[in-house]
């Protein structure tokens, strides 16, 4: 008996080691070298790994991210004419320029965004930034209030290029609020996700051959590193900094942002060791999860209301989400059924239209919300009372006529019948 009890202790001890690693697997298989890593869909901007991702760092050039969203939200035409400023040139110590850019040059906002995100001018950053802010001074007060709008909390702007000051920083968690709101932007997309630009001749530059090989690996299909559903987004690196990478990838409509902080720059291979640690992120993702729709925008039907005061025949409201609700699920939940919670709005009555906001609905995943608008599918009419009255007592007064031209229909015949009796009587 006690052989037997040690027995079961064992294969239950046994059970929940396989349980503890299947559950876990993804987590203890995936190795990331960075010191500080944020991974995130973009959609949602829900976290799916993290890595000291709350630690103050140096972003290097990654900062260039918010100096360009900045630079497409406060300019209406990119193809606007901007000059090259002498302080712009100069400003960038000998070690940190491009040189690409000549003194009294002038080049559209949109080139010069090529430059400072292809190629990582700083010389481009100070003369974007001097454009929009007046100075690169006022233009850094800008950032810092942006970030503040976003959510970052420990992320302090200096200049607009990231060339390195102590008191120049930011985490990977921050970097991932500001990559994601830059990533709304289709200009932005466009830009961040181009392996070369070619700048056109301009009036102190007379031939169109200064091409900008972009900085980052993994959209450059020449490169080792490259990563076939890398999207973007930008590279850093200074000497304090080290290796910095914000990473974008899209795969079967999943789309995920990385930031890695602080990595070395090379494994004993020679593959760049921010670029292999975005591509295991990414993997690890699409090796394991599934997008998993649970509606389609004005066509799938989540709920049905009883709308008052509504005619017999558009009483009962069906409703439907106003956008497509997408949800990230392990494989293995895949066709498992997910059922949302309505929240609507009080007193829900006649007239609606179709399209109609009517509340929301919630769908809880391990902790995780996702929420959208409901709506209503089709019009509803509002009842009139008084016309119903009306019409009963059209009823009824036809009815009533009705009857009464029977009973005179009737009598006639008895009175008919009569006579006529009384006739063969006679």
């Amino acid at each position: 008996m006690k052989k037997n009890k040690i027995v079961i202790v064992i294969l239950m001890i046994i059970t929940l080691l396989f349980f503890n690693n299947t559950v876990f697997a993804n987590q203890i298989n995936i190795k990331i070298d960075s010191p500080s890593v944020m991974l995130i869909e973009k959609k949602t901007g829900n976290v799916l790994y993290e890595k000291n991702a709350q630690e103050k760092m140096y972003p290097a050039s990654t900062t260039k991210i918010m100096t360009a969203i900045l630079v497409l939200e406060n300019v209406q035409n990119l193809s606007q004419k901007v000059t090259v400023s002498y302080n712009a040139v100069f400003s960038v110590p000998i070690d940190y320029a491009a040189d690409t850019l000549k003194v009294g040059e002038e080049l559209t906002i949109e080139e010069l965004l090529y430059a400072l995100l292809v190629k990582s001018s700083n010389e481009a950053a100070f003369v974007l930034a001097e454009h929009v802010g007046g100075s690169s001074q006022s233009f850094v007060s800008m950032m810092n209030t942006k970030a503040q709008e976003l959510g970052c909390t420990n992320t302090n702007f200096v200049n607009p290029n990231g060339i390195h000051n102590r008191e120049h920083y930011t985490t990977a968690s921050d970097l991932a609020l500001i990559a994601r709101h830059a990533m709304q932007n289709e200009a932005f997309r466009k830009i961040v996700n181009t392996a070369s630009h070619t700048l056109p001749s301009t009036n102190k530059y007379d031939r169109a051959d200064r091409n900008l090989l972009t900085t980052n690996e993994l959209i450059n299909k020449k490169n080792k590193n490259y990563y076939e559903y890398a999207i973007g987004i930008k590279t850093g690196f200074t000497s304090q900094a080290k290796n910095c990478l914000v990473a974008g990838a899209n795969k079967d409509g999943i789309e995920l942002i990385s930031v890695i902080l602080g990595s070395d720059k090379t494994d004993s291979k020679g593959y760049s060791i921010r670029s292999k640690d975005a591509k295991k992120l990414f993997e690890y993702v699409y090796n394991n999860f599934t997008n998993k729709r649970l509606s389609t925008a004005n066509d799938t039907i989540v709920g049905e209301v009883n709308v008052k005061k509504a005619t017999k025949d558009t009483k009962n409201l069906k409703l439907m989400t106003d956008t497509d609700v997408d949800i990230l699920v392990t494989n293995d939940k895949v066709n498992e059924d997910i059922q949302g919670k309505l929240e609507l709005n009080e007193n829900i009555k006649a007239p609606i239209s179709k399209g109609t906001k009517l509340g929301s609905i919630i769908y809880n995943i391990e902790g995780t919300e996702y929420k959208a608008n409901v709506v209503a599918s089709q019009d509803v009419q509002k009842s009139n009372i008084i016309l119903s009255i009306l019409g009963v007592i059209l009823a009824i007064t036809i009815l009533f006529i009705i009857y009464i031209l029977m009973e005179k229909s009737r009598g006639k015949k008895k009175r008919n019948k009569y006579k006529k009796v009384n006739y063969l009587y006679k």
